[in-house]
């Protein structure tokens, strides 16, 4: 039989619905019976005691809010009776010690990638386009036409038939996909349009830059074309700059192509034609080699959270990435607003009082901006997520922090900074799902695991991103985008444990090229760099 709630540290003071309960309903819980005072939701919290005003609610063991009114035992939590409420941190108190998960099973493991020179294996082999500002994005656009027409041969896909026979009036909707034909078998093409590069304060520009030569650097990445314009903020010799920076011996062909020193539009993109269709053709020659877990860099990133979020999907990502640092991998813990209310653990898991003073002065400077701009990151939960049990940022933070498992912090980076430690690193990005998801590549992630309770289609242009939902009727309700389901910890069939060796092995298959994320299957190619500036 399924309990019917959940107390997810010994100190909290409430505890989350597994399933819809009905006011006046009596629940054994924890050797007493609690009355349920008002119809609750699937995935909300009660109260487990009696709260007055002021009085503090703990969950995952640290403080998520204060009682704005009273709350009787047994009532639901909301935005109307719950404040934000998260604990003040100034310094790294004490030192956390960490038992490594036993990993026996998977230390003579391979996956299948791609070798690079400076030592990174890639799990993709991607030719990258991108201009260094927006007004290159028409021809990256035209060039994106071009390439995908003739190196990939898409037929009409199901919505086109289905279009086809509403325009002849026909009664005939067949849908039947047709399968695309490849050119070359060992490279993918991709294209990246953004936004910046001129306008803006030249700060952003650099930012821009940093993140862009990260794409360069990722080992999933075998070589990019570059268009610039010539006017911009954004110099060939900046991104350059950028670039030698992360990888002063590059060994990876970037073709460079600036538009006013070129002439017109054909002349430029006959030559970018011509020559990127050579250097594509050689990187075909490529091919997949085993390479230990240890060369896996993965992204931790969560969207679309519910209130089953952090009780399922992102633990079993934590522990998947315990395994991993004790493999020898890379795992990245990013969007900050995020673990607002988590910084104490955080702090006294890093390995270093350098790396935790960083970190709790990129938290503050960032939430300064923030309130600065007339806001907080109280104002973080989205509707849905408060719809769906998290009701406020505290507490959506202490689930969504769950994805760092329980290593110590190696190293603490801001946007834009290159992954070089292997381990747990923290890394400053929004909590917005893809300019969190964009920098994280950006920073090395080879693979990205990406945990959603209401479900988000986010995917990356280069990197595979394995969608996992927290409970199985979100799986159901969308397959097509969701990779692996974690609802059997919900539903008491599976631990935190069986579930994240479950994950490991998914990953080894994604990581091979032997399975495609649903991301990558549904071309999710999404990429927003996070502008911090103001436009000038």
């Amino acid at each position: 039989m399924q309990k019917k709630l959940i107390k997810v540290n010994p100190s909290d003071n409430v505890a989350v619905a597994l399933v819809n309960l009905k006011a006046d309903e009596v629940v054994s819980f924890q050797n007493e019976d609690i009355r349920i005072v008002s119809d609750v939701k699937a995935k909300h919290k009660i109260a487990l005691n009696k709260f007055e005003i002021g009085e503090e609610i703990m969950m995952y063991g640290v403080l998520v809010g204060k009682a704005s009114e009273a709350i009787e035992k047994g009532n639901v939590l909301t935005t109307e009776n719950v404040k934000h409420q998260s604990a003040k941190v100034s310094k790294k108190t004490d030192t956390i010690g960490w038992t490594a998960p036993k990993v026996d099973k998977w230390k003579d493991k391979t996956f299948m990638g791609y070798h690079r020179e400076d030592g990174q294996v890639g799990t993709a082999n991607v030719w990258l386009f991108f201009p260094l500002v927006f007004c290159e994005n028409k021809n990256i656009e035209k060039l994106r036409d071009i390439f995908e027409k003739e190196l990939l041969t898409k037929q009409s896909n199901a919505h086109q038939m289905l279009l086809r026979s509403l325009v002849n009036g026909s009664e005939d909707s067949d849908t039947e996909v047709i399968e695309s034909t490849r050119v070359f078998e060992n490279i993918d093409v991709k294209f990246i349009t953004h936004p910046g590069g001129c306008g803006g304060i030249r700060q952003d520009s650099e930012s821009l830059a940093r993140l862009l030569a990260g794409y360069v650097k990722n080992p999933n990445v075998a070589g990019a074309t570059v268009l610039s314009l010539g006017c911009q903020n954004l110099q060939i010799d900046i991104f350059n700059k950028a670039l030698e920076a992360i990888s002063p011996d590059n060994k990876k062909p970037v073709l460079m192509y600036e538009q006013q020193q070129m002439g017109t539009v054909d002349d430029m993109l006959s030559a970018i034609i011509k020559n990127s269709y050579a250097a594509i053709k050689e990187a075909n020659e490529i091919e997949r080699k085993p390479a230990p877990l240890s060369k896996l860099k993965v992204g931790l990133e969560c969207g679309g959270s519910d209130g089953f979020s952090g009780i399922s999907a992102n633990p079993t990502l934590g522990y998947t990435s315990d395994m991993l640092v004790a493999l020898g991998g890379t795992a990245i813990l990013a969007e900050f607003p995020e673990l607002c209310g988590v910084e104490q653990e955080l702090v006294n898991r890093c390995t270093n009082e350098t790396s935790a003073k960083r970190f709790l002065e990129l938290m503050q400077a960032y939430e300064k901006s923030v309130v600065d701009a007339g806001s907080g990151f109280d104002m973080n939960p989205s509707p849905g997520n408060i719809k769906d049990g998290l009701i406020t940022d505290a507490m959506k933070s202490a689930g969504a922090a769950k994805k760092g498992g329980t290593s110590p912090v190696v190293d603490v980076l801001d946007y834009g900074e290159y992954i070089t430690k292997p381990g747990l690193n923290l890394l400053c990005t929004p909590g917005n799902d893809v300019e969190s998801t964009t920098a994280m590549v950006g920073s090395g992630a080879n693979i990205v695991l990406f945990t959603t309770g209401l479900g988000t289609p986010t995917g990356n242009p280069i990197t595979p991103v394995i969608k996992v939902s927290s409970n199985s009727e979100l799986a159901t309700k969308m397959s097509d985008i969701i990779d692996v389901d974690t609802g059997d910890v919900i539903k008491g069939e599976k631990t935190i444990e069986e579930m994240a060796e479950t994950m490991l092995d998914y990953i080894i298959d994604v990581a091979s090229g032997t399975i495609k994320s649903k991301a990558s299957l549904l071309n999710q190619d999404d990429f927003i760099p996070w502008k911090r500036g103001v436009s000038l």
